[in-house]
This record gives structure tokens, sequence and C-alpha cells, in this order.
């Protein structure tokens, strides 16, 4: 590998300004509450074992004389650089942030996070632990599709890295985000693919002046996101080569989820999979937002990168596994404060009790659709109903991401008001004593139909 200086700011592919800056608000985060940027001493240009150079910015707060001192060194590979989630944990560490390939101001063409982009992992790891500014103990950051490359790489052995700090992400990119339940979720992949597109546009100029050839594998990466997206409907060999396929490297993850989040399942699925290896879950907002007064993450993202790439005995470690900040109302109700709090040692939380509801034809007097039916904890009776059949409205869908939507001040998206009073709705008999519900919960349905699929 070599590295030289990089070029500076870059710009192009125009049409995608107008997708990204629609989603720039829905899809991707900024930075929490008290994060600074460190300051970047040096553009990189890093060549991988096929020929294709990555850009890589190095920061850090420098020695008087302006040289880095070697010290452990924070990592972020994000398809959104520059601009987003560089965290900083303090003056102690290093920072890299390194733009995947085909993104940002990296060469090569973006494979949605697959095969080529998860060996880039290794070997920019490999590189950053020979450097001079590093002490050779590296910690992994990520957010969003920079904690999905994280995910989605544990396979593989990662040189060097002793801990990471991962907010949202998948565990499955097919499941938990693109095709819940098998169903097509377009919205948040038209967002994603503006904010991978929007870095590539600034890039353009300097593309020009440097390589224009370079150009021509990084268009064609972008361009074949949505190709991939409709040609792969089901969870086949492409999907799962961009999934979580175990961790041969038993790392300490710290992972930070929201209830309301938008890739919220992929979290609690990791940390099922990963917990024999000490991790941690806090479930307090990612995209879904931070509750007034909950402090956020800060605390336990710097404290447990102090605990692993510095060995300081500040007890993060010995925090409950898992500890959940839950909605007192809705969703706004939440941001806004109103919360309870639970911990455990697991996920499900040891203490849950579980309970099995059958759907009954026996009108609830809870709800105003025409087939008002109920909830039971007992053997329901047998029963046939219809309801209208009339096509759903896009402004009365209940979505999988109920946060990004509401996040812009489109509650009525969210709103079943308007469809209930035409559906089959059932609900159980009022509460008489307090419920505490954390999830999960499934819904088995067994469907038949007259007609073709």
């Amino acid at each position: 590998m070599r590295t030289g200086p990089a070029g500076g700011a870059r710009r192009g592919f125009a049409l995608l300004i107008v997708v990204a800056a629609a989603a720039m608000s829905l899809v991707h985060d900024t930075l929490p509450a008290g994060a600074s940027e460190p300051q970047v001493t040096e553009d990189l240009r890093v060549q991988m074992s096929d020929g294709v150079e990555l850009e890589v910015k190095l920061g850090g707060r420098p020695l008087v004389g302006g040289a880095l001192p070697a010290r452990p060194v924070i990592v972020e590979l994000s398809p959104y650089a520059p601009g987003c989630c560089f965290e900083a944990a303090g003056e102690a560490y290093n920072y890299l942030q390194v733009h995947i390939r085909g993104t940002g101001l990296s060469d090569g063409s973006f494979d949605a996070l697959g095969p080529r982009s998860q060996q880039d992992v290794v070997e920019i790891l490999g590189w950053a632990c020979s450097q001079p500014w590093s002490n050779g103990r590296l910690g992994l950051l990520g957010f969003s599709a920079s904690a999905i490359i994280i995910y989605n790489s544990l396979h593989l052995e990662l040189p060097c890295v002793e801990t990471a700090v991962l907010g949202s992400g998948t565990h499955e990119l097919y499941r938990d985000l693109l095709y819940p339940g098998g169903i097509p979720n377009g919205f948040p992949a038209i967002g994603v693919l503006g904010l991978i597109g929007a870095p590539t546009v600034a890039a353009f100029p300097d593309r020009l002046g440097h390589d224009p050839l370079s150009l021509v594998p990084v268009a064609q990466g972008i361009g074949q996101l949505p190709i991939d997206y409709q040609a792969h409907p089901t969870l086949d060999a492409y999907w799962r080569e961009r999934g979580f396929r175990g961790d041969v490297n038993d790392l300490p993850i710290f992972m930070v989820a929201g209830f309301f989040d938008v890739e919220a399942r992929g979290a609690f699925q990791a940390f099922q999979e990963l917990r024999d290896d000490g991790a941690h879950l806090l479930v307090v907002g990612a995209h879904d937002g931070v509750p007034v007064g909950s402090g956020g993450s800060d605390r336990q993202r710097e404290a447990w990168f102090d605990r692993y790439l510095r060995d300081v005995d500040n007890g993060i470690d010995k925090e409950p596994a898992v500890q959940l900040f839950m909605a007192d109302g809705d969703r706004e109700d939440m941001l806004g404060g109103r919360f309870v709090t639970a911990e455990g040692s697991g996920w499900p939380l040891p203490s849950t009790t579980w309970a099995s509801l059958q759907l009954d034809p026996a009108r609830s007097g809870t709800a105003s659709s025409i087939n008002d039916g109920s909830l039971v904890l007992g053997p329901a009776a047998a029963a046939t109903q219809s309801y209208p059949a009339v096509p759903s409205l896009p402004t009365a869908t209940d979505p999988h991401n109920t946060a990004i939507v509401g996040i812009n001040g489109s509650p009525t998206l969210t709103d079943m008001s308007l469809a209930e009073p035409l559906g089959l709705s059932y609900t159980t008999a009022p509460f008489a004593t307090s419920v505490r519900a954390a999830g999960p919960a499934s819904l088995e349905v067994v469907l038949s139909s007259t007609a073709a699929e």
C-alpha cells in the first residue's frame, strides 16, 4: 500500500443533489451534543491490494511542533464522508475517517458494503496499525452505514482492533432496513442513495483535475445500487454477503439503538449474537433522536473506548449489559423527556413475562373500525370476517420507519385513524394496572388467496 497527498474539494453528479438534499435529514444523524471534531492534520490516499485508492483523513491533537504522537486510533469507515459522524472521544486518541470505496473522495466502485468493501476494512486497519501515529491499538466507530460495514466485516480477522462502538446499523441489511418482512422499504433506500451520492457530487471537479477516468467506476457503482435493489427482492446470496456472518475477533462492542429507529432490529439481533464477548446494549435513541434528560450515549461511548483502548478501570464493563429508555406515551412524548428506564443482563430482559394473544371476533368497544375485534389471552372463537377492499392511502400507512417520517413533521403518515374505520382492528380490554412493554413482539397470520399472488 502507498500513501500520498489527497486532492482538495470535489463536486459532481448534480442530478443526485435534489435527492440528497431531501433525504439528508431523513436518514442520517448529526454529531451528538458535546462531540467535537478533532483537528485534521493530514489528508492521505491509501492504495488497496487491487490498486484502488481510498481517501483517508487523519485527525488528532498534535504536540507542539505539529507532530501526532503514537496513540490509540479510533477508525470510522463511512460512505457519507466528508461531513458526518466524526465523533471525538477525547484528546487521548488519534482518528481516521475513511471514505468507503466509490463514495466521497475515494476511487473504485461502491458495492453496497459487500465483499470488496469488507476487504478494504481489513487492509485499512492493517495499514493504520503500523503507522507512527498509532500505538497498535485500534477502536472502531460507526453510526448507521459506518456501523453496518463493521457488522458485515466481523467474520474477517480485523488487525489490531480491540473494541467497537456502533450506533444503529443493521444485522441484516435486507431484513432490517431495505426489505423488512420481505416488503420493499423504498423510502429510506432512496434517502441512502442520495446521501451516498451527495459527497460523490462534491468530488466531481477535483476528479476531473486529478484523474478523470476515476469517475467512471464511481458513477457505475452509484448507478448500480437501484438496479441491485430491484434485482434482489429476496434474502439471497447477494444480501447474505451484506449481513452479519459471525465475529472471529471476539470484540467487546458497545451498541447504541432506539426503539423507534429505522434500523432498530439490528442492534438487538447483534447483541444477542455477541453478548458472550462482552457486548453492551444502550437503547436511548439513534436516528430517532435522543430524549431530553436521558444524557444520550456520550458518557458511555467515551468510557468504553477508555476502558478497552487505554485500560482505564472506569467500571463501564460492569454496568448492566442492557439499558433501556422506553417511551411513556408516543415517540414525541419520549423526545420531550417522558420515558421510563429498565435494565438487565440480557435481551429480552430476564424478568420478561410473555403473553400470547389470540384474534377474537367479539367486539372490544375500544376501536373505531367496522370490524372491531378483540385480543384475548384464551382460545378465540372461530369466525369469518370481511372488510372493504379499499387500497391503502400513502398518507394512511403505518410505515416501518415511523421515526424518520415523524422527524420531518409529517405525523399524518403515521396516524392510522383515517385507515382504521374500514380495516380489521383487534384490541385488548383496558388494562387494570400499568404494564411495562419492552418487546420484542411478533404477529403470526396464516393467509390464503383465491387470486394469483
